[in-house]
């Protein structure tokens, strides 16, 4: 990479103030990071959300490549967006620079609009409940796929919430693969009443854990695994163990300051999502309910 290409505009200015990141760190973060999360943006439409006086400030949404943009940041035009695919470090630490703090993929590849890569379940805590519901509810669905002998991969959302992925290796459309994520949400939400619900209305669905079966959809989003959330804490979206998730987790456990660490240690936990081929135990179910 060419780090002459990038001039880093008030590289003082505080983008996490309670924890005492700069941007000049926030990119030297990014850049650290570029390994890992640019394996997840390759080939994806891009949206970004950006805090360009810091987190606790306001936001803005990006998805078209704007006009001032460096010839190397790479596009597509998807229907009416222009997309910025974000395949460099440059690119990566280009929107650091423009304070992008958050980076949201949709399920798909651009090469398989139809074809989520993955079955994700998104669990997000209703107001007023603890994280430590959030993981309970995830062991439930973790220990039933094992006795379904499907495979799962957890990450955190970094924000308030857990999402579950079950490798498709695009090899189901998205009309099956709904079909599969409402069997699943509504089998646990009649099974363990008390702690699930997929009611979409927020002032109906009471202290229970949302399972959210609509959100995997074309156009739809997930953030990015590796990426920053802009909370004061300065938050990743990391995958964990399934041993760390039952022993109790929260998201403030994973930040930027500690996340580089986590991977030399314990490597992607999430890779094999993306490279482990259709899971068997989910093809033997769909054989079953479909």
């Amino acid at each position: 990479m060419n780090k002459s290409r990038l001039q880093i505009s008030n590289p003082d200015k505080l983008l996490f103030p309670d924890v005492g990141i700069t941007k000049l760190e926030y990119i030297e973060k990014l850049y650290e990071l570029s390994g890992y999360i640019l394996k997840y943006t390759k080939g994806r439409a891009l949206t970004t959300i950006h805090y360009p006086d810091g987190v606790s400030e306001k936001s803005y949404y990006q998805k078209n490549i704007p006009s001032h943009a460096p010839d190397f940041v790479s596009h597509k035009l998807i229907g009416d967006i222009d997309y910025i695919i974000m395949d460099s470090a440059e690119t990566l630490l280009w929107l650091g620079n423009m304070a992008a703090l958050e980076f949201h993929i949709p399920f798909n590849s651009i090469t398989r609009p139809d074809h989520p890569d993955a079955l994700v379940f998104d669990l997000d805590p209703s107001e007023g409940q603890s994280f430590a519901q959030v993981t309970d509810a995830a062991m439930i669905i973790y220990n039933t796929l094992e006795e379904l002998g499907i495979r799962s991969y957890c990450k955190t959302s970094g924000a308030t919430g857990l999402q579950i992925a079950v490798p498709l290796a695009g090899e189901i459309d998205y009309d099956t693969a709904r079909k599969v994520n409402e069997f699943f949400g509504r089998y646990f939400a009649q099974k363990y009443p008390d702690v699930f619900t997929i009611e979409r209305k927020i002032n109906d669905r009471g202290k229970k854990i949302y399972f959210d079966y609509l959100q995997m959809w074309k156009g739809k989003t997930i953030i990015c695994p590796y990426s920053p959330r802009a909370t004061k804490t300065a938050n990743v979206s990391a995958p964990v163990l399934w041993e760390e998730v039952e022993k109790g987790i929260v998201p403030e456990d994973f930040t930027l300051k500690n996340i580089i660490q986590r991977l030399e240690e314990k490597g992607d936990l999430y890779e094999s999502v993306y490279t482990s081929g259709l899971d068997a135990g989910i093809k033997n179910l769909m054989a079953e309910i479909m």
